[in-house]
């Protein structure tokens, strides 16, 4: 069991009032709030320990460079990557995408390849993958999901084909919630010698991740979403494919040397991480992953299960109320509509109440475009979440719906 009123506590921003009522915030799905370990761990980098990394001599940057390398050890260790030189910081999941995108719109994809995504996307791994199909010629093809919101998995297997270059899927929807079958899509796609992209920034914060047992080729995660900082993220890639990219970007430090004749690239991970990195935002990060694993992830992933429960129960007791996502295997969102009220104003007035949800297409238009709807509320829990908050959101509802008769 988790110790609530602890972990509750560990959290400034909840204790405050919105509109004169207690914060309720069921918005994690968009970002998650920051524990105070975090929170003084950037302070203390800024007051007492910044200075640049890697190339100063004197001892603050040495001190940094450590501490900075030692967080990439720690995420190495929490994916369960092979090698520390695997881990590429990155400002976020959209830009560990863009990264790989890019890479492979350079130096793989060619006229009549194709790249493989899902209608369950977020628009960071379906535009990155439209740029590079028009750069290089590739065509974009689409897995389908059926009424629950789930891959329609007979069309995967139809749409893999030897034309395919890459795979690229999320592994937990963030607009329903899908825990996606990632594993048979990796082992089916790698029969094919075809690699496969995870896009993990909703699955990093709910449970554990393992990259080997996944065996996918490229996994990326935010750390905004994992109780960090914002504007700093991972791209893990495996070694063999990071040396086939060519860089996403230059300037210092991913060089080795350079003359105006010819630039030498420097070695992993260094070849992606052009430029000054977010410093304090990867010790934040490092972190807010070290919190997690202090409760443990199977001990997060069972209780937010229990939040999911009580709350789909309770909110499709509500009359007019439409849930969005019923995949047998979920995350703790749900995302739903009651009768034909706009999203905007349910989350209007639930804002009122001291709520705070998510309103709208929530980056992914084409899920909305398949059920023929404008956009969804999205509650989405966290570990520091209550059944009690659930039961405000439900009155909170029915104060809604009542406005509307």
């Amino acid at each position: 069991m988790l110790d609530l009123s602890k972990i509750r506590k560990d959290f400034p921003i909840l204790h405050q009032e919105v509109n004169g009522k207690p914060l309720i915030y069921f918005d994690n799905a968009a970002s998650t709030q920051k524990p105070k370990a975090v929170i003084d761990r950037i302070s203390r980098y800024y007051a007492q320990e910044h200075s640049n990394i890697h190339r100063g001599v004197h001892s603050l940057s040495a001190a940094a460079t450590e501490e900075y390398e030692l967080a990439r050890k720690t995420i190495q260790q929490h994916l369960n990557a092979s090698h520390d030189h695997e881990i590429i910081f990155t400002k976020g999941t959209t830009d560990g995408i863009n990264l790989v995108a890019n890479g492979f719109a350079k130096s793989i994809l060619k006229p009549g390849d194709e790249v493989l995504i899902s209608e369950l996307e977020h628009h960071s791994n379906i535009v990155p993958w439209q740029l590079a199909c028009e750069s290089s010629g590739a065509k974009l093809k689409v897995i389908p999901i059926s009424d629950s919101g789930e891959w329609i998995m007979k069309d995967f297997y139809k749409l893999l084909s030897k034309k395919t270059k890459i795979v690229a899927v999320n592994h937990v929807s963030n607009a329903l919630g899908t825990i996606n079958p990632v594993n048979d899509v990796v082992d089916t796609a790698h029969r094919m010698g075809v690699p496969v992209l995870l896009d993990g920034a909703q699955a990093a914060p709910h449970m554990n991740v393992d990259v080997k047992a996944l065996n996918c080729d490229f996994y990326v995660l935010s750390g905004h979403k994992l109780f960090g900082p914002t504007g700093v993220g991972v791209l893990y890639g495996k070694e063999e494919w990071l040396n086939k990219l060519p860089p996403y970007q230059g300037g210092g430090d991913m060089i080795k040397s350079v003359s105006f004749e010819k630039t030498e690239y420097n070695e992993l991970p260094f070849k992606f991480e052009a430029g000054t990195p977010h410093i304090a935002g990867v010790l934040g990060m490092k972190t807010a992953i070290d919190y997690c694993n202090a409760i443990g992830f199977d001990a997060i992933a069972k209780y937010e299960h229990e939040l999911l429960e009580y709350g789909s129960k309770k909110l499709s007791s509500i009359e007019g109320l439409t849930i969005y996502g019923t995949a047998e295997n979920k995350a703790s969102v749900i995302s739903f509509l009651i009768d034909e009220i706009h999203p905007y104003d349910t989350g209007t007035i639930l804002d009122k109440l001291g709520i705070a949800v998510r309103t709208g297409h929530h980056c992914t238009e084409p899920i909305m475009t398949r059920f023929g709807i404008p956009g969804t509320v999205r509650a989405s829990f966290a570990f520091y979440n209550t059944k009690e908050e659930i039961d405000v959101l439900y009155e909170g509802l029915l104060r809604v719906k009542k406005m509307f008769e």
